[in-house]
């Protein structure tokens, strides 16, 4: 089942206007280390980034909050399997949201999609609710 659905579209030049405005201040607020990793080895340093940065809206609009009730930008994280697919991590307090939303017998799933097209990025999370199978030991 479908426990929630989140979309977010961030515009790429705005994210680069923030990152020279602020630069290490904004990454190390918004982004975790990993993240942070994999948007400076890319050639489009700032298109990762809002891809980044509008998952991490959309996951929080799947979560059924938006950026309140003490949620904070890292408590999201992406990452990427070694075939490119971008997964989503929860900690802390969105962590504990997923487990308040999850009906019990039943696993969280989170789906993410990315994608840019200059000057936007967008990102899609989808959370599945899937049942765990019992226990045959």
């Amino acid at each position: 089942m479908i426990l929630g659905i989140g979309t977010d579209l961030a515009n790429i030049d705005r994210i680069q206007g923030t990152l020279d405005r602020f630069g290490d201040r904004f990454r190390n607020r918004v982004f975790t280390a990993v993240e942070q990793a994999k948007s400076e080895r890319r050639h489009d340093v700032a298109g990762t980034y809002a891809k980044r940065w509008a998952a991490k809206e959309a996951c929080s609009k799947a979560l059924g909050t938006g950026l309140r009730m003490g949620i904070a930008w890292k408590d999201m994280a992406v990452s990427n399997l070694s075939s490119g697919q971008p997964v989503m991590h929860v900690t802390g307090w969105a962590e504990a949201r997923l487990a308040q939303m999850t009906p019990p017998g039943h696993e969280a799933i989170i789906h993410v999609t990315l994608t840019d097209d200059h000057p936007w990025a967008q990102a899609f999370v989808l959370i599945e609710a899937r049942p765990v199978a019992p226990d045959r030991g």
